[in-house]
């Protein structure tokens, strides 16, 4: 791609911006030096830069107010009446690399903390009156800030009070079970009184919010000041933001994939750490309770009480989750649902092995036999070896090893791929097409740089179908586009794919900035420096790919992927390019599509899942809850018997048989612990509906009635 001259050349421009720029003696020469450089590089390199006025102004305002106190915990009314007055100067402020808007927001936020700090400490002193009618809202944008201290205290007492009896609860129900357990087993144990248990849970609430106000008590001005340049940051696209020197750190050993942890990617999200992406491979992925949405609130080592992370920067709850290798790291989440569960993860070196390319061969008696089918967790190549793994080659040998078989088509699985090697994705819709291009890669002001198949050779010219989800993101939703428009494969899955359609670079300040040795280390910004377009001349942004015929599944009702964030790059249209294949037709989709929406609205699997869909999105609206005991605990009940309905949704699919290729067993049986894998996902195919409706799709490929005249 057309990325190292104008990335070196807008260097030379960042450096010599900078280094005209002299910061006047009463502001931090760090500070401003690092904001200009950071301008200077946006303004040089990001694909759609924006512009610094007013609106910016009020965009940053908004989402650094929502990051520093969305939950309304710290602030009041009067306090955001003083912040207010700066909404439309701090684009003026930024281009004088002045901050006296975020001078006030820090010292108000040091000036609530403080105040929250005694709160929590009296409100913890004495029991709450669990029998009084009243709620707390969740949701920051549902209430207004405190309009005083008095009502910020009432704020944090509805908030403990919520805290001690969502504990409460949990020990009156373990002591519940306990004495039906020592029934059964005829022993007696002497039962806790509620006062007891109510005091174990206050005390283990106050013990968590004292590391808490502790940790705040220990962020520096440099902490802060690196949420104020993301909020600026954000504003041109969720994908750039500003690092630190630790926070690239973190960044880097993430995505090394060596990360003795749990094997999941997190994200902020309000006062909440979210899991973004489970890593495939990984303690988490293997665990299969944790997913992508969830939200986790407290953490806890093995046999010690949970630390509640709400409110905590990302690297600290990066912290307390990595651990050593076979030992348990205790999460608290919470389901998109609204449900709450406690996740025990042994913590382990991810298996690269599971993210590589597999197949097995799939028969369904009566409907589809011989059927081909490969799943790709992601599009992974190692740059560094000579001769290294790649996705592309992988699946090549894949298709190889399935033509070697006969089989009557091909499912390829791109569902919770999240992305990777680009080059690996042209070499891979290569094998489905004659030569052609395949994705438009355009930078700011240049003509797209048009990347192409140029190899004629057909590889697998049969009946294909590429599963996806609202997780396939960036090089599967390239895929995806790309035999959707040659009409290659039929293309099911999800309303829509994940919508990330940009491509982002890292800039060291350091290294942008000539001199100032003395305020160094400055950090790295990433930012989005290319879009990527279809052969059609549709962006995958925001809109990410619809596939011909869609499933339901448990986020059909809600929006996630890229349109779930914060101004997030908007979808556009460039040029076509000429593009054809004589592979195949499609040309009975309407009809394929039509006779799978009927099996659909007939299926009860499919139904439950779209009763499921219908109560996640209820619930998600329903941010209040109760303060009276008795009206939680049955609230919880309520929800848990709910959630239990859905949990066994699942059955194995009748008929289905699952074959391992002849080739692979002997790889397979080389231990134990790949058999024991192994023996997981075909069981995980064997209950897979999506697997299912994908076989009878190609039944109807094959059936007459289907064609066109």
């Amino acid at each position: 791609m057309k990325v190292r001259g104008p990335i070196f050349l807008s260097l030379i421009a960042i450096a010599f911006a900078v280094w005209s720029f002299t910061p006047s003696a009463d502001r931090s020469e760090k500070e401003a030096i690092m904001i200009q450089t950071m301008l200077s590089g946006l303004e040089q390199l990001h694909f759609n830069p924006v512009e610094i006025d007013d609106q910016f102004s009020k965009r940053v305002y908004d989402l650094y107010m929502d990051r520093i106190d969305g939950g309304h915990r710290w602030l009041t009314q009067k306090d955001v009446a003083r912040l207010e007055k700066h909404r439309l100067d701090i684009d003026d402020q930024t281009l004088k690399a002045s901050f006296p808007f975020f001078d006030l927001s820090e010292q108000l936020l040091i000036e609530g903390i403080g105040k929250a700090e005694g709160f929590y400490q009296d409100i913890l002193a004495k029991p709450f009156d669990y029998t009084a009618k009243e709620s707390i809202e969740f949701d920051g944008e549902k209430k207004p800030f405190a309009k005083d201290d008095a009502e910020l205290k009432d704020y944090w007492r509805k908030s403990l009070k919520y805290e001690v009896m969502a504990r409460l609860a949990d020990k009156i129900e373990a002591q519940s079970q306990e004495d039906v357990e020592e029934k059964e087993a005829a022993e007696e144990k002497e039962e806790k009184s509620f006062e007891e248990m109510e005091k174990e849970a206050r005390e283990a609430v106050k013990e968590n919010y004292d590391k808490v106000f502790n940790r705040l008590s220990k962020l520096r001005r440099s902490d802060r000041f690196s949420d104020y340049l993301n909020a600026i940051t954000n504003i041109y696209d969720p994908h750039t933001g500003y690092y630190a020197p630790k926070d690239k750190e973190n960044f880097d050993i993430t995505m090394s994939g060596a990360l003795e942890g749990i094997g999941a990617r997190l994200m902020t999200e309000g006062d909440y750490t979210k899991v973004s992406e489970i890593v495939p491979g990984g303690p988490a992925w293997k665990q299969k309770e944790l997913e992508a949405n969830d939200l986790i609130t407290a953490v806890a080592q093995e046999g010690e009480e949970p630390v509640n992370v709400m409110g905590y920067r990302i690297d600290d709850v990066v912290k307390l989750i990595r651990g050593k290798k076979g030992t348990t790291v205790n999460l608290t989440i919470k389901k998109v649902d609204g449900t709450i569960k406690t996740i025990a993860i042994v913590r382990e070196l991810v298996i690269t092995a599971e993210s590589y390319a597999k197949s097995v061969i799939l028969d369904l008696p009566g409907k589809a036999n011989n059927i081909g089918y490969i799943k790709l967790p992601r599009f992974y190549a190692d740059f560094n070896r000579s001769g290294g793994r790649s996705c592309a080659t992988d699946v090549a040998n894949e298709v190889e090893k399935l033509k070697d078989q006969n089989v009557n088509g091909i499912i390829l699985d791109l569902r919770n791929n999240g992305g990777g090697s680009l080059r690996d994705v042209v070499k891979m819709s290569g094998l489905f097409i004659e030569e052609g291009p395949i994705v438009q890669v355009k930078s700011r002001g240049e003509a797209p740089d048009v990347l192409e198949d140029r190899d004629d050779d057909v590889q697998y010219d049969g009946k294909l179908i590429v599963l996806v989800n609202q997780f396939s993101a960036s090089a599967s939703e390239i895929l995806a586009a790309a035999l959707q428009d040659y009409g290659r494969a039929v293309i099911v899955g999800s309303k829509s794919t994940f919508g990330k359609g940009t491509v982002q670079r890292f800039i060291d300040l350091d290294r942008a900035l000539r001199g100032y040795n003395e305020v160094k280390p400055l950090g790295n910004i990433k930012l989005t420096i290319q879009k990527f377009y279809r052969v059609n001349g549709g962006s995958t942004q925001l809109k990410g790919v619809v596939p011909d015929i869609v499933l339901p599944d448990r986020y059909h009702y809600i929006e996630v992927g890229e349109k779930d964030h914060e101004y997030p790059m908007d979808w556009n249209k460039i040029d076509k390019v000429d593009y054809s294949q004589a592979v195949t037709s499609l040309d009975g989709l309407d009809q394929w599509k039509s006779a799978s929406e009927k099996r659909v609205n007939n299926n009860p699997t499919f139904q439950l899942v779209l009763e499921s869909a219908k109560r996640l999105q209820e619930q998600r609206e329903d941010t209040d809850y109760s303060l009276n005991l008795k009206e939680y605990q049955k609230e919880m009940e309520e929800l848990e018997k709910e959630s239990k309905k859905y949990e066994d949704m699942f059955k194995e699919i009748e008929g289905l048989s699952i074959r391992n290729l002849e080739v692979d067993m002997d790889f397979i049986n080389e231990d134990e612990s790949r058999v024991a894998r192994n023996d997981d996902w075909v069981k995980s195919i064997k209950k897979d509906i999506y697997i299912e409706e994908a076989l009878n799709i190609l039944r109807d490929m094959d059936d007459k009635k289907y064609a066109k005249e």
